[in-house]
């Protein structure tokens, strides 16, 4: 298939890094997420030939050409956006997964990296599922209105008596930093509740003081392989139109040519748009 745009995501970094080099067999071609139009099929898949379809689970997203299986190949509805549909799998699939795997309905749950694309997808979702209230912890100030427009209580992580009130009564935790902001949480969160740990943006990790509350760790790639390809293809069934009905980050282009520069834009703290490869330039 001929790929036409494909985002930067933390998980992208990885193998660029050196970090998890063992279970990066190399050479490997970066990008696991992004959307193309089907060039050539197989004779099962007639039906594909000529559509926008996300290439997921075969090869590296950041380049021109991809193939990948069919059979997982995920067909993109005509009203989705190219630019939305591209970043449908890693952030969304992973929100709907945690969300699906510790409920938050009825609960106060707490977010950090609230900015994050994950984690504004994690409070929208979490806040339709019935929440009680969702808190989000934002180092920048740029994400603080963005947040509250979304119903997202958004707390400063330098203001460490709101980052402990709302702690104190979190029933449910998403985290994505990890290290000592992980820590404080852990340390006054009721014991009833669930911290869970989707990632270490924060680069360290951390650890538990007490026995509980719960801390379970969320990695995407541990449910993959239970999945079939109809239970695969369903999961999207039910992120498309939630996908629709959410506030996302802007995005900014750049040509596939300038992947380095993207990355180095990802980095930037406080980034309010999305890095989005476009293959056609």
């Amino acid at each position: 298939m001929r790929m036409l745009f494909s985002p930067v995501n933390a998980s992208d970094l990885i193998p660029i890094t050196g970090a998890y080099r063992h279970r990066t067999p190399l050479p490997a071609i970066a990008g696991y997420e992004g959307v193309g139009i089907v060039t050539e099929t197989p004779a099962a898949y007639p039906a594909l030939l000529g559509k926008r379809v996300l290439p997921l689970r075969g090869q590296g997203t950041w380049q021109r050409y991809v193939d990948c299986p069919a059979a997982y190949a995920v067909p993109v509805p005509d009203d989705v956006d190219s630019l939305l549909a591209a970043r449908a799998y890693i952030n969304p699939l992973a929100a709907q997964m945690m969300l699906d795997r510790y409920p938050p309905v009825g609960k106060t749950v707490l977010l950090t990296a609230a900015g994050s694309d994950c984690a504004v997808l994690l409070g929208q979702w979490a806040r339709q599922a019935g929440a009680e209230a969702v808190y989000g912890i934002h180092r920048s100030p740029v994400h603080a209105q963005r947040l509250a427009e979304m119903g997202i209580v958004p707390i400063a992580q330098h203001d460490t008596t709101a980052v402990n009130a709302a702690a104190a009564q979190a029933e449910v935790v998403y985290d994505a930093t990890g290290g000592s902001l992980a820590e404080t949480i852990l340390s006054v969160m009721p014991e009833t509740g669930t911290f869970v740990c989707y990632g270490l943006l924060s680069g360290q990790t951390f650890r538990q003081q007490r026995p509980l509350p719960r801390v379970a760790w969320f990695h995407i790639r541990n449910y993959l392989d239970a999945l079939s390809a109809e239970a695969w293809q369903a999961e999207f069934r039910r992120i498309w139109p939630k996908l629709r009905a959410s506030q996302c980050s802007d995005v900014t282009l750049y040509p596939l040519s300038e992947w380095q520069r993207a990355v180095g834009n990802y980095r930037e703290a406080g980034r309010t748009g999305k890095p989005m490869l476009s293959m056609d330039n």
